[in-house]
C-alpha cells in the first residue's frame, strides 16, 4: 500500500500524463490492489477452513473408529452431548503445541489434545474442557495447559462453574519439564477456585500420572464403571516394584473409589448416563 501511495506522488508530478490518463492510471492501479487483496483474503479464508476440518478430526479418522469401539466417546462428541443446543463457544481451536524435540514439530494438531469453551446447560452458564484421547492419548502439552488455565480464570472471572472432561494419559514426556510446569499452572488454579466456583471432574478413559492430581483437587468426581480409571500409575509398574498382580479396575476402577479410597463421589454404568447428569 505504502509503494501505491508513492507511485501516485510520483505520476502526480509528472507533467507528461494528461488529467484522462493520471485518471485512467488510479483506476487501474486500485484495481488491481483490490483484486489482489481479494485473492489474498480468500487464501486466507480458505486457509481457516481448512485448518478448522483437522481441528474437528482431532488425531485422525482411524482414531475416532478406535474411540468409538471402545465404546467411548470423542472429545467433542461429550462437550455436544454435555451442553445446550448451540450453546458452546470454543476457544483456542487452532492453537498448536511449540514443540520440536523428537520429531514433535512434524505432528501437529489444531487444538492440540484438548477442547475448551464456554457454554450453556439448562440456560446456565459453564466453562468446560474434554480431553482428545485421539491426540497423542490426551498427554498435557504447554499448550494443553494454557487452554484449561484461561477457562478456568475466566470462570472464576465471572463466577461460574468449570467441568472438566478427563480422559488423559498424563504429562507429554517429550515436552519434559515444561508439561509438568502446565500441571502447576493448573494445580495452583484448582487451589484458587476452591470455595469460589464448583469444579466438578467427570472421568471417562483411564487417567494416570498427573492427569489425576488435579481431579482430586475438585469439588465432585464422577466415574464410569468399567471404563474409567484413575491411578499415579498402572498395573504393569505395579508388578514391576511389588511383584502383585493387579487389574485396572481394582488399582483406580468406579468400585474402588467408591468404596477404598472415598474419592468418588457418583459413579454410572455407562457414558450417556454420565453426561446426561446436569450440573445443577
Amino acid at each position: 500500500m505504502a509503494s501505491m501511495y508513492r507511485l501516485l506522488r510520483c505520476f502526480s508530478r509528472d507533467s507528461r500524463l494528461t488529467n484522462t490518463g493520471r485518471h485512467l492510471f488510479l483506476q487501474t492501479r486500485c484495481c488491481a490492489v483490490s483484486a489482489g487483496s481479494t485473492e489474498h483474503t480468500l487464501k486466507v479464508r480458505k486457509r481457516i477452513e481448512e485448518t478448522r476440518e483437522r481441528a474437528l478430526l482431532g488425531g485422525g479418522p482411524k482414531r475416532i473408529e478406535s474411540q468409538h469401539k471402545k465404546g467411548k466417546m470423542t472429545a467433542r462428541e461429550r462437550v455436544k452431548m454435555l451442553m445446550d443446543p448451540g450453546s458452546f463457544l470454543e476457544y483456542d481451536m487452532f492453537l498448536e503445541h511449540d514443540c520440536s524435540d523428537f520429531g514433535m514439530e512434524k505432528e501437529k494438531y489444531p487444538g492440540d489434545s484438548v477442547v475448551t469453551g464456554r457454554g450453556t446447560i439448562n440456560g446456565r452458564l459453564c466453562f468446560v474442557f474434554s480431553q482428545d484421547f485421539t491426540v497423542f492419548g490426551g498427554s498435557l502439552s504447554g499448550a494443553h495447559a494454557k487452554k484449561i488455565c484461561k477457562i478456568m480464570d475466566q470462570a472464576m472471572l465471572v463466577g461460574a462453574p468449570v467441568i472438566g472432561i478427563n480422559d488423559s494419559g498424563g504429562a507429554r514426556i517429550q515436552e519434559g519439564v515444561e508439561s509438568l510446569a502446565g500441571y502447576a499452572y493448573i494445580f495452583q488454579r484448582n487451589v484458587n477456585a476452591s470455595g469460589v466456583i464448583p469444579q466438578i471432574s467427570l472421568i471417562m478413559g483411564p487417567c494416570a500420572g498427573g492427569a489425576v492430581y488435579s481431579p482430586a483437587l475438585t469439588d465432585f468426581i464422577f466415574m464410569v464403571k468399567d471404563t474409567s480409571y484413575l491411578f499415579i500409575t498402572g498395573p504393569d509398574v505395579v508388578k514391576s516394584v511389588t511383584n502383585e498382580e493387579v487389574t485396572q479396575e481394582q488399582l483406580g476402577g468406579a468400585k474402588t473409589h467408591t468404596s477404598v479410597s472415598d474419592l468418588l463421589r457418583h459413579f454410572s454404568s455407562c457414558i450417556l448416563e454420565m453426561l446426561q447428569v446436569h450440573c445443577y
